[in-house]
């Protein structure tokens, strides 16, 4: 549906809405690194890596990719968030088994499955209905 706002607002207003994300891009991308480097120097300060700071490590580079991933194709895939939500579920299952109860652990075990499972549905989505490019319509 085309819009009714007249051509020239719409133009300025989706330049200064590019310039807008450009500069949240590069916060995020800036504060993952920072958080990164953070987590890299407490690594260092104690001198132990623990199962829960490389689970860490992989959902910053997770964000990093999908950073990555809008860059250089203007769209997100649904796929990198979900991958971020079963590394973090896996994290903070591993940081709390002690105080979690049993039953959070099968909930939080099912919410993983869950996940994975969609991530499954979308693969296989994407190779049997594959979206049609412009230049095959």
């Amino acid at each position: 549906m085309p819009s009714h706002l007249p051509k020239k607002f719409s133009r300025t207003f989706l330049k200064l809405f590019s310039y807008v994300e450009a500069v949240l891009l590069v916060a995020i991308t800036l504060a993952t690194i920072f958080a990164m480097a953070n987590d890299f120097y407490h690594v260092y300060e104690l001198r132990s890596v623990k199962l829960t700071d490389i689970l860490l490590m992989f959902i910053y580079l997770e964000v990093l990719a999908m950073i990555q991933q809008f860059v250089v194709n203007g769209k997100i895939p649904v796929r990198y968030p979900v991958y971020i939500a079963m590394m973090a579920i896996a994290r903070y299952v591993t940081l709390g088994m002690k105080e979690l109860e049993s039953v959070d652990v099968v909930w939080l075990s099912l919410a993983a499955l869950v996940l994975a499972t969609s991530t499954v549905i979308i693969r296989a989505g994407h190779f049997y209905w594959p979206y049609k490019s412009l230049a095959d319509e």
